[in-house]
């Protein structure tokens, strides 16, 4: 077979955004101990996320996936945990593994907490993340979600494309966020993170509410665990 690059196993498909994408975002390739590779979907815009009813962005992603895949990657993700939508369909249109949406851990994570706990949702946008979202991925139509304030910074420069926003503005405009969810939803056993822009903050918001949290970081390094399995000497 053919191939344009060797060595990555792991294609990550990008919305096509301006803000600055920290270190521990799915976007930025200081994230990863191993090598990734971009691919951006141009004309999916943040504004199309959630929005799939309006805007179908499906065949730009599996096109731009292919691309990915032709030139040698074994894996597919994506920067957006609305995505998940498609999970289905990408799955059953490209020849590799699919894993699109750190919300594909919900049903998981209902399994390895406490019964008589629930898992929630954080992420980007509550008013956007309905039924139909979370159930393409497995997950209860009815969990707990809890959204960053659409007035926020954090919405405020991922809607329009501002990279200037301090790093510390974000941390404390999720970080409250996460309390608030916590307070509003006693029973929470876990936080699942939609927005891969919030992983960068996992360690202040488990550290914030006492919950494990899991994301988009521990669902590919999870995805690719199995995609390259670790080989031990044989002693």
């Amino acid at each position: 077979m053919k191939k344009s690059y060797y060595g990555v196993t792991v294609g990550i498909l990008m919305v096509e955004t301006y803000f600055r994408r920290f270190v521990g975002d799915i976007g930025n390739a200081e994230t990863w101990p191993f090598p990734v590779q971009y691919k951006v979907v141009h004309g999916a815009t943040p504004d199309k996320m959630g929005a799939f009813d309006e805007h179908d962005v499906l065949e730009p992603f599996r096109l731009a996936a292919m691309e990915l895949i032709e030139g040698g990657c074994t894996a597919i993700t994506t920067t957006c945990g609305f995505l998940g939508y498609y999970q289905k369909d990408l799955a059953k249109a490209l020849p590799v593994p699919v894993a699109t949406s750190a919300l594909l851990q919900v049903p998981i994570v209902e399994r390895i907490i406490q019964p008589d706990r629930t898992v929630g949702v954080l992420t980007y946008s509550a008013e956007k993340l309905t039924g139909p979202y979370l159930e393409a991925c497995g997950a209860p139509a009815d969990s707990p979600v809890f959204g960053m304030d659409p007035g926020s910074e954090f919405c405020r420069s991922i809607r329009e494309g501002d990279p200037s926003v301090p790093y510390e503005v974000w941390e404390r405009e999720v970080v409250e966020t996460a309390r608030a969810f916590a307070q509003a939803q006693p029973d929470l056993g876990a936080i699942v993170l939609e927005c891969t822009n919030l992983t960068p903050f996992s360690h202040q918001i488990s550290q914030a509410t006492g919950l494990p949290v899991f994301d988009s970081i521990s669902l590919v390094n999870w995805f690719r665990a199995g995609i390259v399995p670790s080989a031990y000497p044989h002693r």
